[in-house]
């Protein structure tokens, strides 16, 4: 370990049966920073769980334990950085951290069972994990609160067995195994009766594929019949970029906003709606920002960076948190200071990459890897590509249409609809944009969409002389591809087809199977 961007010999932080030897040293200055950031981390959950109802909720449900995993999971994904990409990736993880507290600490004060105010649960509007939460932004007296975030999307990221059991519950129950794990893991929480009971009302969203709807027809029939909520099916049209689907997808969300109303008494406010249309194209500015960066010889906001930080702000925030226009601000500030400085996250940069497919939720940290162990730079990712749109500030009218785009065009949707042209053929156009010579393409077994056009990606990539890893994997559930088995097709492919020896050999193999 040094001070030297990239470190050295990280592979040694890891020990059979435990989580790590010891932190990383990363020079006085740095480690300095990130252990101050580390205790914020744990100022975080003791603020959390100090509360009463808080200490019930750790007991009452399962997939609350995955939580004591939250500095470790920070950890894994800022091994290696120094100076700024240091400093850019704790704004990121740190905001998101808290983010993540305020939800349940609101979930479970809502909920029936642990905290049961009936004032805010009167407030509380469930919204889709997998859905845009524009519906939303022009309600400043109401919440909208996932339930899905925090016990199956986050809980994986922080614990890769965090799924599992809730899959098996699901096939018990007779749904399906071939179908993606995220919906099947959902449905197997709200099976379990292992969901918090709260709120008005529900959105629901037929994004992003049959099994995302298999799952909500399941969730919305407890929620329905047993929880006394009633749920609203937001229909995002398949043909997104079509313009003679526009109109309906727009009424759909005319819809919506009348079914809030008529469920909590609430209405629509157009002023706190364009504050929070300004604040998302501030957003949007930022990243595209990042991304010009990154078509340069000197990116700067990348893989884990760039991924899990933009699917939280662009999904889940929407412009309702100034926090996070604020954050963009100062990952931006860093980023151009390190620009200018010419600096690199790690000493070597052999490939640059752009990440296509549906990633593996259980091993995130993949992206951070690849830049340490390989020099392969992640330049930016699928799920990172979504709607640059510049929303209306002052036009009713047209912001029904701008809420209805960044529904259609949320993280995963905008790319597996729309036909071959978004998923295939703007691949290689990102490709010559960020001057590419590699794709690492997530092979996500359950997801068909993506699967069918196997042979297609494969041809498009010799036809255009692009390196093209496939990385098998099963989203959710490690027992089916570990996580050394998503790193070996790396190595394999970099050693026998590139006859490449990795930067850092010490990471190529890892004893980290039963860490978190």
């Amino acid at each position: 370990m040094s001070k030297v961007p990239g470190g050295k010999n990280l592979g040694k932080l890891y020990k059979p049966g435990r989580v790590r030897r010891r932190r990383e040293w990363r020079g006085f200055k740095d480690t300095f920073y990130d252990y101050t950031r580390w205790l914020k981390i744990m100022g975080i959950l003791a603020k959390f769980i100090i509360k009463p109802r808080n200490i019930k909720a750790f007991f009452r449900y399962r997939w609350m334990c995955n939580y004591l995993a939250a500095p470790m999971m920070l950890d894994r994904h800022t091994q290696g950085l120094r100076g700024e990409y240091l400093r850019i990736a704790h704004t990121e993880f740190d905001l998101v951290m808290e983010d993540i507290a305020l939800l349940l600490d609101n979930v479970f004060k809502a909920d029936k069972r642990i905290g049961n105010d009936e004032k805010l649960n009167k407030k509380v509007v469930l919204c889709d994990e997998n859905e845009m939460t524009v519906f939303m932004m022009g309600f400043p007296t109401l919440k909208g609160l996932s339930r899905e975030t925090p016990s199956v999307y986050v809980g994986v990221l922080l614990n890769q067995f965090a799924a599992c059991h809730y899959l098996d519950v699901v096939q018990e129950y007779g749904l399906p195994g071939d179908v993606c794990p995220m919906p099947a893991a959902e449905a197997g929480v709200s099976i379990e009766d292992d969901f918090p009971i709260l709120g008005a009302c529900a959105i629901q969203c037929n994004t992003t594929c049959d099994g995302s709807l298999m799952g909500n027809g399941v969730i919305s029939k407890r929620l329905e019949l047993e929880d006394g909520v009633p749920c609203f099916q937001l229909a995002a049209p398949l043909r997104h970029r079509e313009d003679d689907v526009q109109e309906y997808a727009a009424q759909e969300m005319r819809n919506a906003i009348k079914f809030i109303e008529d469920h909590t008494g609430a209405k629509w406010d157009w002023d706190y709606y364009f504050e929070c249309a300004h604040r998302v194209n501030e957003s949007t500015k930022a990243r595209q920002e990042w991304l010009d960066m990154n078509k340069t010889e000197y990116p700067q906001v990348f893989g884990s960076n760039l991924a899990l930080y933009t699917e939280t702000n662009y999904m889940a925030i929407c412009g309702k948190v100034k926090a996070f226009a604020d954050a963009d601000k100062k990952i931006t500030e860093l980023a151009r200071k390190a620009y200018d400085k010419k600096k690199r996250i790690v000493k070597e940069y052999r490939h640059r990459a752009i990440v296509w497919g549906v990633q593996s939720h259980y091993y995130m940290d993949f992206l951070i890897w690849l830049q340490n162990c390989w020099g392969i730079i992640p330049l930016t990712d699928m799920l990172s590509m979504v709607s640059t749109r510049i929303l209306s500030e002052d036009d009713k009218e047209k912001a029904l249409y701008d809420m209805a785009w960044l529904n259609e065009n949320m993280i995963m949707r905008n790319r597996t609809h729309g036909g071959y042209k978004v998923l295939l053929d703007e691949l290689w156009q990102f490709c010559e944009e960020f001057n590419a010579d590699m794709v690492i393409l997530w092979e996500h077994m359950a997801c068909k969409a993506l699967d069918g056009m196997h042979g297609q990606f494969e041809e498009k990539a010799r036809e255009k002389g692009i390196k093209l890893i496939w990385v098998g994997h099963d989203l959710f559930d490690p027992r089916i591809v570990s996580r050394q088995g998503v790193r070996d097709q790396v190595n394999q492919y970099m050693r026998l087809v590139l006859n490449e020896e990795p930067i850092d050999p010490t990471l190529e193999i890892l004893p980290d199977e039963q860490s978190w």
